[in-house]
């Protein structure tokens, strides 16, 4: 038998107190959304963050699963979750994850145009699909701001093409931006989403589910605020007893606080002050700025910039004294293109 040395035993330790950390930091975000939003179940948001004990810890919080992906349905259900706790939310599927979806019993996905409707039909006999409709929160501008989701006016033509291919619409999904700072973009898209429903009891379909996105921050405050807005509405337009569930795809909410993104500088550019880009307020000195070039962006861990008005503060891991000079400097992810500047700042060389 081999003896357990020290070091081993203290990298188990480590572990487990890791473990235990998230356990615990976990429970308080699942009892905070539990106590202030209780009538809605979440679903995280798989590829916000996939690690193992991130998904085993919120499965056995009896957390549904926001999945974007084969890979991503695959390790929720080696952790024991049901088909009926998954929903497949890709807004461009391929035919062999259709495939895969239909043949592991995961029959809810959202939907968004009729291409999407035509390979459902075709490749998942038993799929229940939600219809996936555009909000009015346009961050950022139209090119900063790739949105998914058909119009309302859109929604009877998807609801005649399905009756037709014989596909059943169990509901309706919408997403508002975590930036997004409008509340009305709730009543809208609530209004939007009820108009739906009664559409669909037009073609005789039966409606019992509602999915509300994400743009969750993490905050109890803006919890608070979005139910206070949403509160009302859904007693109104879908009321307890209708037989409506009502589900959203928290993300962000559930393992921010939890990491932090570490990031490697693998390369620096000195550029003239005046001639500085990047967004930074120019001071006019002779003083250099500096381009920072890191090992990750916008195609990696910051895709939700985007589509987000992502608001990260960076900060430096090696220690530096405090007289030593600043320069205005910008960060930039590997890919060097024009959606690749991350952040901008004042920093040291």
């Amino acid at each position: 038998m081999m003896q357990t040395t020290p070091l081993a035993w203290k990298k188990g330790c480590s572990f487990l107190l890791m473990i235990l950390c998230f356990q615990w930091l976990f429970d308080h975000k699942h009892s905070q959304w539990q106590n202030v939003v209780a009538q809605i179940k979440p679903f995280y948001t798989v590829k916000c963050n996939s690690a193992p004990a991130v998904l085993e810890i919120l499965a056995a919080l009896g957390t549904g699963f926001a999945c974007s992906s084969k890979n991503e349905m695959a390790l929720v259900q080696e952790l024991g979750v049901s088909p009926e706790n998954i929903i497949y939310i890709s807004p461009c599927k391929q035919v062999s994850q259709i495939k895969y979806a239909a043949k592991v019993g995961v029959n809810i996905m959202t939907c968004d145009n009729e291409i999407e409707l035509k390979k459902i039909a075709r490749n998942h006999p038993n799929a229940k699909v939600l219809l996936h409709i555009a909000t009015e929160d346009n961050i950022g501008g139209e090119e900063g701001n790739m949105k998914f989701g058909t119009t309302l006016k859109n929604c009877r033509h998807l609801l005649e093409c399905a009756k037709e291919l014989d596909v059943q619409i169990i509901g309706v999904k919408f997403h508002v931006s975590s930036a997004c700072k409008e509340s009305q973009v709730y009543v809208h898209a609530l209004s939007d989403a009820r108009c739906v429903f009664d559409m669909a009891g037009e073609f005789g379909f039966t409606m019992n589910m509602l999915d509300i996105g994400g743009g969750f921050t993490g905050t109890e405050f803006q919890l608070e605020e979005v139910n206070h807005v949403i509160s009302p509405l859904l007693d109104i337009y879908f009321p307890e007893g209708s037989g409506i569930k009502i589900i959203s795809e928290p993300g962000s909410y559930y393992v921010s606080s939890a990491f932090t993104l570490a990031v490697n500088i693998i390369a620096k550019k000195v550029v003239e002050n005046d001639k500085f880009s990047s967004g930074v307020e120019k001071t006019g000195s002779d003083e250099p700025a500096f381009m920072y070039y890191m090992n990750d962006g916008v195609y990696g861990s910051f895709a939700s910039k985007l589509s987000e008005d992502l608001n990260t503060i960076p900060e430096v891991h090696k220690k530096y004294k405090e007289d030593e000079p600043l320069f205005t400097s910008s960060l930039w992810g590997p890919s060097c293109d024009e959606f690749a500047n991350n952040f901008n700042f004042v920093m040291n060389a």
